[in-house]
């Protein structure tokens, strides 16, 4: 489904303030995302930049033009100079010209259109955004100058890129319960599990070739281990609230649905297993639960690893008697303590570091060989959510029991204060993840039924995406360039076409 003919209820979010945690509305700047921008109101000939430049300032009716918003006073302008690192056809002639002082994310991006298409007639509008010495611009331009102390004499140069924001909505896959868990690491499939107890494998996020059966429970969390591999088998480890984790591998060719027994099962914990995560060489798994405790388990084995054990096949029809695999149940191989409650998310980003979540309001950092606790922050809240990202994979975020995104950097000494927090979201948090090639984006997901395109260069919300009818309960990145999401409308959703330079 094509988003420019289609009208979905994604928007960006449109703001004038960056104080307290709520929005509040501008009608100058980009509605949606998905929609394309009108036709410029004010095409420039080619010459138009230059005789701006020469001219102290625009005709009247050209300035009004300008400003998306409307009327606006010509005795205030300012001068701007268009740069950007995009390509040559999308590259505006380096000129200074005046422009309404008044002028916001529209306004701007009209005027690049304007000058691509006096360039280039088969130009194609779209939004963009732009930067001001790294930072996003969110206000009008004699706003955000006043804020940041710019003096309105100097000619600004203003840096445009492509607007981050989905441009396609595909076709969403039914599940027959609440999607918990997303995994969008494999540029061919995608992996959710679900709480009627089976995790399934999407290829390109459209197709369910495999069906992964055995747990008794809902799955809580679920993760590919050979992480970005587009060869033909897949290895897969899901986590229940049963108290167990398995462990699944299995061929890709297949055209119809097929029924996927663990060759592992992982035993243990004592409580719901909340949250795993694979250790970037690929022999580990760590995971939280409910018992407060994070274990480590060895990926592969043999019976000296585990006992052997025969375990009947679960059956999903009733005339057929289930088949006995033989299986291995694996025990852990090590066990941290420290948490008072809830482990409910767990990251590891390098050989001997993993970071946890927890309910007990705590992010901690945990020295993989001694098992020791390293560093230890309190946020105030519960925590659902947490993932490692940014610059060197060194930041940490965080969502819970609240509508803020919290962003921290342990490399940072004396303090535990998040660097970053985004307060767009308008219930509890249930999930966030960093893009896996930009230092700068995130993705959220929250019971208020959105899904939230965050940059770390502004404090608000790149684009809201609001394609599910009830609590999301997921989300991650597919493909880098795709968000894909879960939630309790039993749905797979897939935003797609978005830009990230």
């Amino acid at each position: 489904m094509d988003i420019f003919s289609s009208p979905l209820a994604v928007r960006l979010e449109r703001t004038v303030t960056a104080t307290g945690p709520h929005i509040l509305q501008n009608p100058n700047q980009i509605n949606s995302p998905f929609e394309t921008l009108p036709k410029p109101l004010f095409p420039l000939p080619a010459a138009a930049a230059s005789t701006a430049a020469s001219s102290s300032s625009p005709p009247s009716d050209t300035a009004a033009a300008m400003d998306a918003g409307g009327a606006s006073d010509p005795s205030r302008q300012v001068r701007v100079r268009f740069v950007t690192k995009l390509p040559a056809p999308l590259r505006a002639p380096p000129t200074s010209i005046a422009v309404p002082a008044d002028l916001t994310r529209m306004g701007l991006s009209e005027i690049v259109n304007s000058l691509l298409l006096a360039a280039s007639p088969g130009h194609q509008t779209q939004p963009f955004d732009f930067l001001v010495d790294g930072e996003l611009v969110r206000l009008p331009l004699q706003e955000f100058l006043l804020a940041k102390g710019i003096s309105a004499e100097r000619v600004l140069e203003l840096e445009y890129v492509k607007a981050v924001a989905p441009r396609k909505q595909e076709d969403p896959c039914p599940h027959d319960d609440w999607v918990s868990t997303v995994d969008g690491s494999n540029p061919s499939f995608v992996l959710t599990g679900c709480y009627d107890g089976f995790a399934r494998i999407w290829r390109d996020a459209s197709e369910c070739t495999h069906i992964l059966e055995g747990h008794s429970d809902g799955i809580t969390s679920a993760s590919f281990i050979n992480k970005g591999e587009t060869e033909d088998r897949l290895h897969v480890v899901t986590s229940s609230k049963d108290r167990s984790l398995r462990l699944f591998k299995f061929d890709t060719s297949v055209s119809i649905p097929k029924q996927i027994g663990a060759y592992k099962i992982l035993r243990g914990h004592t409580s719901s297993v909340q949250s795993v995560a694979v250790d970037p060489s690929t022999d580990m798994i760590c995971s939280g639960s409910w018992d407060s405790s994070i274990k480590l388990w060895s990926v592969e084995g043999s019976e000296e690893d585990g006992d052997t054990v025969s375990v009947k096949k679960r059956r999903t029809n009733s005339d057929s008697s289930g088949t006995e695999e033989s299986q291995f149940e694996g025990s852990a191989t090590s066990t941290f303590l420290g948490h008072t409650q809830c482990v409910s998310a767990v990251a590891w980003p390098e050989r001997q570091t993993i970071y946890s979540a927890s309910w007990d309001h705590s992010v901690r950092q945990w020295d993989v060989q001694t098992g020791k606790e390293t560093w230890n922050m309190v946020s105030g809240k519960a925590l659902n959510c947490l993932d490692c990202g940014g610059e060197s994979s060194s930041l940490i975020a965080a969502g819970g029991s609240d509508p803020v995104l919290r962003v921290w950097d342990p490399r940072k000494p004396g303090t535990l204060a998040p660097i970053f927090q985004f307060s767009s979201h308008k219930s509890w948090i249930s999930s966030c993840k960093w893009h896996p090639s930009s230092w700068f984006h995130l993705v959220s997901s929250s019971f208020d039924g959105k899904v939230m395109l965050w940059d770390l260069r502004t404090a608000w919300p790149l684009a809201s995406v609001e394609t599910h009818k009830d609590k999301v309960l997921c989300a991650d990145w597919w493909k880098g360039d795709s968000v894909i999401s879960g939630g309790a409308d039993s749905k797979l959703c897939i935003a797609s076409g978005i830009e990230i330079v």
